[in-house]
């Protein structure tokens, strides 16, 4: 039995485990009563499930590694107080000796919308809003296409996806260099769906309301976050700040797949969407977020959150997945996902990925007192989710109930598959000839992105747009249709768009999601 064992299983048999009441428990018992002899041997059986699943881990995750060729994974599993695992495998590098530990820090990407909705419950646990306030009460400049909608927009609205903004709103506009403020200011060019009764997923809409909130508290989101939570929860290697992540000598890199193998991929700086993606920690810090997580607020003995406050967050307010077949429904609370396990349990949780590199996750199950956190530095592939399915089918059934890569997996190719109409398709031959190529060139609006130059550059046509700017090559395709390739957060490799000319205008097939992808010819 190896020394890292031998430790976790001190700690169980030690008493090290939360109390009977975090497993669900009628009572800890004792004293000859049957009743109390009863709670003994379920505790006992309890700490048995937990011991074997735990033991089980190493296992399992170094099977993953080898099966994906993941660099590096970090994961940590605690029970009430105790965190009862926290190992690093592999590397921070691909190709280096710098291996992953407990302590090595990575982005959480959209994990980052959990530990910043507890945030928000610590304020309004202190009534500095509520999850009901109006976000336009504390930022009167926010409002959407809707004028009624704006005014009765709620930070709970925001935090649970129904406020009828599309899927992703605002993601592209980041891509293309806007800061927070400016994608938010722009929402308001979105089509809405129905307000409140729809389930949208957005991190800028769930921005905004953390922005309402940093207003409200009367200081920015990043310094807020390090003064209600990460301080005192003694997270030393988290932050909110991407510039404080490249600080960090035990950091990861972010890696994606090209050619079947991973490689450093381009970093991600996500601080415009800081409260829904810029948290930057390690599985030890994680951990301690988890244990005041299954203390409803409270971490070793310091009320950390209030219980009221918090409650609401991972409870159900609003339908994200119908059920289907034997597929429970699954909610979102006010940052979480909320849903049960395949034993019937109330579980919560959240997935986060970067293209560019992350892939994370976290699951609780209160019930048992026993929460997972696994975190990677790769294109998300399920492996995060992967593990957590099957360390909770072992710890609740004693053995692995169903394929999680075969089910989990597929999703996540689909999510990564490169975009466009045109991929695979046959150009025409011959194509039919452009017209000549000044007759594109010139300035286009558009409200929504901003406006676009087409230029004329070594003999071809490039589009210039963003503030940051893109600059994006033109090839020619067929008639007044011409293609341009992106690679960035929500392009994957080998995206494809279409630019296609009429008269005045031109409409671009990778920002036309919304049907806000044609741009007029200034003037026109």
């Amino acid at each position: 039995m190896n020394s890292a064992v031998q430790q976790r299983r001190r700690i169980v048999l030690g008493g090290g485990l939360a109390a009977c009441g975090l497993l669900g428990l009628g009572g800890c018992g004792g004293g000859g009563s049957n009743a109390g002899l009863a709670a003994d041997l379920a505790l006992a059986a309890e700490q048995a499930k937990l011991r074997a699943a735990l033991d089980q881990l190493d296992g399992l995750a170094t099977a993953m590694m080898k099966e994906t060729g993941l660099p590096g994974l970090a994961v940590a599993v605690v029970h009430g107080d105790q965190t009862v695992y926290a190992k690093g495998f592999g590397t921070r590098v691909a190709g280096t000796n710098a291996p992953v530990d407990a302590d090595t820090v990575f982005q959480l990407a959209s994990m980052s919308k959990s530990l910043g909705a507890t945030v928000v419950a610590h304020q309004v646990g202190l009534g500095a809003v509520a999850w009901d306030t109006p976000v336009r009460r504390h930022l009167p400049w926010f409002e959407l296409s809707d004028r009624l909608v704006s005014e009765q927009l709620t930070i709970g609205d925001l935090y649970a996806h129904r406020s009828g903004l599309p899927d992703h709103a605002g993601d592209r506009l980041e891509d293309m260099g806007y800061d927070q403020q400016q994608v938010l200011q722009r929402l308001r060019h979105l089509p809405l769906d129905t307000f409140r009764k729809s389930y949208h997923y957005t991190n800028f809409g769930l921005t905004g309301a953390a922005a309402a909130v940093a207003a409200a508290s009367g200081t920015d989101w990043a310094t807020l976050s390090e003064q209600t939570l990460y301080g005192p929860l003694g997270m030393r290697r988290t932050s909110s700040r991407f510039a404080d992540f490249q600080t960090r000598s035990n950091r990861v890199v972010g890696h994606i797949k090209i050619d079947g193998a991973w490689v450093p991929g381009p970093v991600r700086m996500p601080d415009a969407q800081a409260p829904a993606a810029s948290i930057s920690s390690s599985v030890n810090d994680v951990a301690r977020w988890l244990s005041m997580m299954l203390g409803r607020g409270v971490f070793q003995g310091t009320r950390i959150v209030d219980a009221a406050a918090l409650q609401p967050a991972v409870s159900p307010q609003a339908l994200s997945s119908p059920a289907s077949g034997e597929r429970p429904a699954g909610y979102y609370g006010y940052g979480f996902n909320v849903g049960t396990t395949a034993a019937g349990l109330p579980s919560f949780g959240h997935s986060g990925g970067f293209l560019l590199g992350t892939g994370t996750a976290f699951m609780v199950v209160p019930a048992t007192g026993v929460g997972i956190v696994a975190l990677t530095n790769a294109s998300p592939i399920g492996v995060s989710e992967i593990l957590g399915q099957q360390f909770f089918d072992l710890l609740q059934f004693g053995a692995i109930q169903r394929p999680w890569a075969q089910i989990i997996m597929p999703a996540f190719e689909a999510m990564s598959a490169p975009e466009g109409s045109l991929i695979g398709a046959a150009q025409p031959k011959p194509p039919r000839p452009p017209q000549n190529l000044s007759a594109y060139a010139g300035r286009y609006d558009n409200a929504y992105h901003g406006p676009l130059q087409v230029v004329l550059q070594s003999g071809g046509l490039a589009l210039v747009l963003g503030p940051a700017p893109l600059r994006l090559p033109l090839a020619h395709w067929d008639g007044d249709v011409f293609t341009f390739t992106l690679f960035n957060e929500n392009a994957a490799p080998g995206t494809v768009s279409k630019a296609s000319f009429a008269g005045n205008r031109v409409t671009l097939e990778y920002y036309d999601r919304e049907q806000l992808g044609t741009f007029v010819r200034a003037g026109a």
